[in-house]
């Protein structure tokens, strides 16, 4: 292993970081907000709009995200829907992780009982207040996990954005492999950058599922 090839490759590799991380996080952030809104649809039995988030939610969990990130970029196009290869990434990520933190966060919800809900109407609890002091904080602490467990899957399938021509860090390695064929010190680097990515992620995340479960954030 040539140590000074690991520090040639470092700049182009920080960079290809910074981009991975830039992506992969807007797109968490729309997956966050578009499995919020489909949870509450499908939760409350909005008519119409519940058929097409089941329809969204199947869709999307039931195809690779290599062949949507395809259909966005390659595909949409041909109707006259032209985007650059990093929107793709985000938008493709933030629909694909909305339809796994929909039924994370419908689950949740739906482990509340309807004895709970019945008697907190009963104790004259408005729908507001029960949702704010029995629902809410029930449906947080179950979901989680689940919640976490998607970043981090989220976080992993970035390495399939190399396939649209975007610098992030799979594609840096497959690049600079192919040019000078150094691999060892390649997937090296890769594999620590995946790991810088991924591990404060896990370690901060189990630390607020331990606070939520002991209800030491207040909900």
């Amino acid at each position: 292993m040539n140590t000074n090839v690991i520090f040639t490759y470092l700049p182009e590799y920080t960079e290809a970081f910074v981009l991975t991380i830039r992506i992969a996080w807007l797109g968490i952030a729309i997956a966050f907000g578009v499995g919020i809104i489909s949870a509450f649809v499908l939760y409350f039995k909005i008519p119409t709009l519940s058929a097409i988030v089941k329809i969204y939610i199947e869709l999307f969990r039931n195809t690779p995200l290599l062949v949507q990130l395809f259909f966005i970029y390659f595909g949409l196009p041909r109707i006259g829907i032209n985007i650059s290869a990093e929107t793709c990434g985000i938008f493709g990520l933030g629909l694909l992780g909305g339809a796994y933190m929909a039924e994370s966060i419908r689950s949740g919800l739906d482990t509340v009982s309807e004895s709970q809900i019945k008697s907190a109407s009963a104790l004259g609890m408005t729908r507001l207040q029960i949702f704010r002091f029995v629902i809410f904080p029930q449906a947080v602490s179950v979901s989680i996990p689940a919640l976490l467990a998607n970043v981090i899957f989220l976080l992993k399938e970035t390495s399939v954005f190399s396939a649209i021509s975007l610098m992030d860090l799979m594609f840096t390695a497959k690049d600079l492999i192919g040019l000078y064929y150094n691999t060892v010190e390649c997937l090296l680097l890769l594999v620590v950058f995946y790991c810088l990515m991924l591990l404060p992620v896990s370690i901060i995340g189990g630390y607020v599922e331990k606070k939520v479960r002991f209800g030491m954030f207040g909900v």
